[in-house]
């Protein structure tokens, strides 16, 4: 899934990073999009192994990759990784084939990830980015 939406709220304005992480994610649709991938999670000087998928509604045509890496906020244990991503605000940011994103799960962890997209797509849509612990 390329995640080129990029909220606008100061994530952990206040609070230092609590994790790093990095994935990689592979997106192919025709209307409807569907994405996978792997990543992991650094937290405490431990990796932990992710998963990471998602479905996009709406005009999306081709197929992409996207590399991303980046900080995560508000984590108090391994396992709030878990959820459903979404975007804090509405904007769009693609640049050079950089994507930049600020997103949020209903447990209140926030990742701040940018990176590059690698393939041809267009996509105009609302994505969910749904990352668990393998």
């Amino acid at each position: 899934m390329v995640i080129t939406v990029c909220g606008l709220f100061p994530a952990g304005d206040t609070n230092a990073q609590d994790a790093t992480i990095e994935f990689a994610v592979f997106k192919v649709g025709f209307i409807v999009g569907a994405g996978g991938g792997t990543g992991t999670l650094t937290y405490q000087g431990k990796s932990y192994p992710l998963r990471v998928g998602g479905v996009s509604l709406g005009a999306t045509i081709g197929a992409s990759r996207a590399e991303l890496v980046g900080n995560v906020y508000n984590l108090s244990k391994p396992e709030d990784i878990e959820g459903t991503y979404t975007a804090a605000a509405g904007s769009a940011v693609l640049a050079g084939g950089g994507s930049v994103a600020n997103l949020q799960n209903s447990k209140g962890v926030s990742l701040s990830v940018s990176g590059r997209s690698i393939g041809l797509e267009f996509s105009l849509n609302l994505s969910g980015l749904r990352i668990s612990l393998r």
